[in-house]
């Protein structure tokens, strides 16, 4: 039997406050672990505390290998003066700065957690990452989460080469502008097209072929990610024999989420979910999207019921071959 599964959580995450009306607010959490204590494996939950940046002493080290001194350095002194917009649909609260480091440390732990069980995962934090990107946040994200993870991966000596998958309805600008000149990182995004950031298109490839993105059409289903899946994301991610795989877990390709138009349902991830531990049990999985409350929590539910399932997870699976 798989042993319970390890979620790195604080209420702290809860303080970015984005304002009345924002789609990415501390609702979306709230509702996940309610859902999440309230369900059948409430009891196999293993509730983390994600480690204070400041006795990891590296958090800030990690973000800085990513994003620039300035953009660092401007987005604390927004948040010290109060907050406010770094753009149009991207804002700081008081609190952000402290809580966007703490993401990453949440993610960092989780990094540690994979390597050394071998078993899966999940990052419960906001604000999300992907399309943060050197020099700005956008798209609701201050520092880019899976990117900083994936370098951080490296540094560990069992670690040659890290796979991002990131099924966020949205393409991962971002993790894509901060991996795609590595090497030992390979990311692979499937999106809306078009949709925001207008990013993401199939002949974006990275510098060493490292990079696969899949448009789709909205209102695409299950139907349209299968084959997807089997002929080109886990020949393309296996092809790369990662030993720690990473999930941007978007779940905004919801039917029912209102920021875009792909109309999956919440069992749909469940099939994700056991794509990727079909190639590795070593996945970490990290909230991005998803703004519809129900369908959030269903979703997330979905995966981590996958995670529990003795037939999900091959315990001997270390890197694909």
């Amino acid at each position: 039997m798989p042993g319970p599964i390890p979620i790195f959580y604080s209420d702290r995450f809860l303080s970015h406050n984005t304002g009345l009306g924002h789609p990415e607010n501390a609702g979306r959490l709230t509702a996940v672990v309610k859902a999440l204590q309230s369900s059948s494996f409430a009891a196999q939950i293993d509730w983390r505390s994600p480690t204070e940046p400041a006795e990891r002493g590296d958090v800030l080290d990690w973000v800085h290998q990513l994003h620039s001194q300035p953009y660092v350095a401007a987005l604390k002194q927004l948040c010290d003066r109060g907050g406010g917009h770094i753009d149009g649909d991207t804002v700081a609260s008081a609190d952000s700065y402290d809580v966007a480091l703490l993401a990453v440390s949440a993610w960092l732990d989780g990094v540690d957690q994979v390597l050394t069980t071998h078993r899966p995962g999940f990052v419960l934090s906001r604000p999300p990452g992907h399309h943060a990107v050197g020099d700005r946040g956008m798209g609701f994200c201050l520092f880019s989460n899976a990117a900083i993870a994936a370098h951080y991966a490296l540094s560990h000596p069992q670690v040659n080469r890290v796979a991002i998958l990131d099924w966020d309805v949205h393409h991962g600008n971002g993790t894509q502008a901060l991996v795609e000149m590595n090497r030992d990182i390979v990311y692979c995004s499937l999106h809306q097209s078009p949709c925001y950031p207008g990013t993401g298109s199939a002949d974006e490839t990275g510098f060493y072929d490292n990079i696969l993105n899949l448009p789709v059409a909205p209102g695409s289903t299950l139907a349209d990610y299968q084959p997807l899946f089997e002929t080109k994301v886990l020949p393309f991610l296996q092809a790369a024999s990662p030993d720690l795989l990473l999930v941007s877990a978007g779940y905004d390709a919801n039917g029912n989420d209102p920021l875009a138009g792909i109309k999956l349902k919440p069992e749909d991830y469940g099939y994700f979910t056991r794509a990727g531990l079909s190639m590795t049990s070593k996945v970490l999985f990290g909230l991005e999207g998803g703004y519809h409350y129900a369908s959030l929590s269903q979703s997330v539910l979905e995966t981590l019921s996958v995670c529990l399932k003795p037939s999900s997870i091959n315990s001997q699976a270390q890197s694909p071959q």
